[in-house]
């Protein structure tokens, strides 16, 4: 049975749930005028990075690909280099021969190699005759190879410096 103060309790809920629906909508709008606003800032930001990255890169771009503007390098051969590899006791005697080209910046180095060109090939066939065959195995051991070579003709030619030591052609034999 239900009494005036279950009624009364059951109508106030009824009133209480049809304030809530009218009061409902106005958290939506307080709700969607934040999502306004963020995606206002939004684009206010976007169109600020645009804008930033026209600055940066597109009114600037003809004096930033004149100021970056690179030589190409120029590449020195060097004679061929055959040495007979080092080898352990009984072992059958390994030749190898590389054909090497230099890399340099510019033309001012290259004249400065001429005139050293044999000491250079003299510290290639030293360091090269000290080598096993299984210290050129793969492909880790030829850019070990590449990199003492280059560091050895830097310390020759110091306080320049070469690009890198170009291999034309190895062959273990």
């Amino acid at each position: 049975m239900a009494t005036k103060n279950d009624t009364k309790t059951e109508a106030e809920n009824e009133e209480a749930e049809g304030q809530d629906s009218k009061e409902a909508p106005a958290p939506k709008r307080k709700f969607s005028l934040k999502l306004i606003l963020m995606a206002a800032g939004g684009l206010v930001l976007l169109a600020g990075l645009g804008g930033g990255g026209y600055f940066m890169f597109g009114r600037h771009s003809d004096t930033a690909v004149a100021a970056t503007a690179v030589k190409p390098p120029i590449f020195v051969d060097m004679p061929d280099v055959l040495v007979n590899l080092s080898s352990s006791g009984g072992e059958r005697t390994q030749y190898l021969k590389v054909k090497i080209a230099l890399e340099l910046p510019d033309e001012a180095v290259s004249a400065q190699i001429q005139p050293i060109m044999p000491r250079l090939l003299d510290t290639f066939q030293t360091y090269l005759r000290e080598l096993r065959p299984t210290d050129l195995d793969g492909s880790a051991g030829l850019y070990r190879l590449k990199e003492e070579l280059t560091r050895r003709v830097n310390a020759s030619i110091a306080p320049n410096r070469i690009n890198a030591v170009l291999f034309k052609e190895i062959v273990v034999q």
